[in-house]
């Protein structure tokens, strides 16, 4: 327990300019030798158990390497996939693809006791998607933007892997057109060939005067995604293959008359060089069958950046132990008349407590943070772990957004000293508010349901700003809370915790004008 020194203020009774009230807050909180080192602790406790916990987090894909593949990266910087079928020609300058699409079938592998026997049964994932696509090339990862029909999404429009456009809910056959103008590109479709409807349109800045134009065909794994029996979830992966039928390819611009290129676009060997689940084409009279598997979308596969910050937690704790003992130390030794006599505006003691624990716990929070993201990736990588790679804007919200979490928990556990202003009680009730609907929520002991409600009305809600990867739409995954995604936007999520902690304070200020000290 710290040893308070009764602080003297100088200001004289009345005199209360809000600016000297700040330094005589921040005087106390700074002399308090007890309180800046649990703040400098609180720092470390983040620091050194994130490090650690990255420091235990190991991977491998086994061979002579035991390094994983690195998977390839979009126009935009961000991690992705891209496997798939790809029939196309060269197209010079601007130029417009037209195709006739009959029919899409699949096929999907289903588990059986002996691990020899790999059966498969008749079906379409809801993302199996084909149609026409334009792409800077047939590397993996280069910009593209294509318009398809898809298993159970209808027609849309994609490009550069993150974007996407729903179109109409359509049936078989369907007429699709992908035209380019420029950079530009514009997606369409028709149930006739005649009336066509505008899907969307994508900029691809910087395009080259030569591009690949085609039909394509992918179908990513089936993913069951299983409740467990205390909430939380299990996923299980399953190939898939589709086969897609065109006729009535139309082809307009500078496109040579030459074979097609039948590009399988990120396939992978065996070890023995043979293709592992290629795609394929069967051409006939004017007609083209092209099997493809794979996907051509973001990748959620590794770890996020905010993974290097576990540590977070305990230190939150600290914090709200540091904020608390701010404002009861002053009621139990008996100091809070001495404060409130050189400033009468009981509202600004306390909004200028609220100031000076917020800053400090910001400064404390964005270092330990800045700290631990750093060198925590530095030690993921090292463990052969793939970190998925965020713009640097992106890593400093999730970095400073870290801090703020903390500077706006100190700030509500303040509120919760000065409306308690017993210790225990506070600290127990700021812990109860913010902590523990997080550890609900992502522990896997509640329903997916109940958890994202929790993270979307609670405190808890605040822990968003720190999910660097978005949640897809075209993407089948889990997105649930113990997997670090959140149902609100990063700041959305920021913004209910700033409510709560505004609300608190308020209540505060209420109660501390409505009785004596």
């Amino acid at each position: 327990m710290s040893t308070i020194t009764p602080y003297r203020s100088g200001l004289r009774a009345g005199r209360d300019g809000f600016a000297q009230l700040l330094r005589a807050e921040w005087s106390k909180f700074r002399t308090v030798r007890g309180w800046v080192i649990t703040m400098v602790v609180a720092a470390l406790v983040t620091v050194l158990l994130g490090l650690l916990t990255t420091a235990g987090s190991h991977t491998s894909c086994g061979g002579a390497s035991e390094v994983c593949p690195t998977p390839p990266l979009g126009p935009d910087g961000e991690a992705v996939d891209d496997r798939f079928y790809f029939v196309n020609r060269p197209l010079t300058g601007d130029g417009s693809i037209t195709v006739h699409m009959t029919s899409m079938t699949g096929q999907i592998r289903v588990s059986d006791p002996d691990p020899r026997v790999r059966p498969l049964m008749p079906g379409l994932v809801p993302w199996a998607k084909a149609g026409v696509m334009i792409k800077e090339s047939a590397r993996q990862g280069a910009p593209y933007a294509a318009v398809m029909v898809t298993g159970s999404h209808g027609v849309r429009m994609q490009h550069d892997f993150t974007h996407d456009t729903a179109g109409v809910s359509a049936t078989f056959p369907r007429w699709l057109r992908l035209t380019r103008s420029g950079d530009t590109l514009t997606g369409h479709e028709s149930a006739d060939g005649k009336q066509w409807t505008k899907v969307g349109t994508a900029h691809l800045t910087g395009l080259p005067g030569t591009v690949r134009v085609g039909l394509f065909v992918a179908s990513p794994s089936d993913l069951t995604v299983t409740p467990g029996t205390l909430g939380g979830s299990s996923s299980t992966a399953r190939f898939t293959e589709a086969t897609a039928v065109f006729d009535q390819v139309s082809l307009q611009g500078n496109v040579p008359r030459s074979a097609w290129s039948r590009d399988d676009v990120g396939l992978v060997r065996e070890a023995d060089g043979s293709p592992h689940h290629p795609g394929g084409l069967k051409e006939s009279g004017g007609t083209y069958t092209v099997t493809g598997v794979g996907d051509i979308a973001p990748s959620t596969d590794g770890q996020p950046v905010e993974n290097t910050l576990s540590g977070m937690l305990a230190g939150l704790i600290v914090v709200i132990v540091v904020a608390v003992m701010f404002i009861t130390a002053e009621y139990r030794h008996g100091l809070i008349r001495t404060t409130l006599l050189a400033s009468p505006r009981r509202g600004r003691v306390l909004a200028a407590k609220a100031i000076v624990i917020g800053t400090v716990t910001f400064v404390a929070g964005l270092v330990a943070a800045g700290v631990t993201v750093t060198f925590g990736k530095r030690i993921l990588r090292a463990n052969g772990n793939y970190v998925l790679p965020v713009s640097p804007l992106t890593e400093l919200r999730v970095v400073a957004g870290t801090a703020a979490l903390l500077a706006v928990a100190a700030v509500l556990a303040l509120a919760m000293g000065a409306l308690f202003r017993r210790g225990a009680v506070a600290i127990t009730a700021a812990i109860g508010v913010i902590v523990l609907p997080h550890v609900l929520a992502t522990a896997s002991v509640l329903p997916l349901g109940m958890a994202q409600w929790l993270v979307r009305l609670t405190p808890a809600a605040g822990f968003a700003i720190q999910q660097s990867v978005p949640e897809y739409v075209q993407v089948l995954g889990d997105y649930s809370p113990s997997r670090g995604y959140y149902p609100l936007p990063p700041w959305a999520g920021l913004a209910v915790f700033c409510g709560y902690a505004a609300l608190a304070l308020g209540v505060a200020v209420f109660r501390l004008r409505g009785r004596d000290a």
